[in-house]
């Protein structure tokens, strides 16, 4: 049976940064308690420690944020992958996109111009 408020959230703002803190370390260990719960549901071939690090890699991503209405967004949105997550709503691929090295974004740029150039980037 299809529940598709299972995980549901009101959206709301943070009152002030210790909130906002306090939602984010929620968020974390729901997606941290998760982790063999995903790897189950969709078959990774991964160890639940390499899913944890790199869910642990994509909080830290942002763990410098100056703005609470950027970290509002940004809880809005882990929150809408993680719902999308335990539903099952996503794809094999939209989860292994996580573990691309392309999507590491210190191997997106080339080492130096003409590098980049011969490898016919942008």
């Amino acid at each position: 049976m299809i529940n598709p408020t299972y995980l549901a959230q009101r959206t709301r703002s943070s009152v002030n940064w210790k909130d906002a803190q306090s939602r984010v370390i929620r968020s974390y260990r729901e997606w941290i308690r998760a982790a063999p719960e995903i790897q189950t549901m969709y078959g990774l071939d991964l160890p639940v420690s390499a899913i944890r690090t790199k869910m642990r890699q994509e909080f830290e991503r942002h763990r410098y944020v100056q703005q609470l209405k950027t970290v509002d967004v940004l809880l809005f949105n882990s929150h809408q992958e993680f719902q999308e997550t335990l539903n099952f709503w996503k794809q094999l691929t939209h989860v292994l996109k996580y573990f691309r090295a392309e999507e590491d974004p210190k191997s997106r740029l080339p080492g130096n111009f003409i590098q980049g150039f011969l490898e016919g980037r942008n």
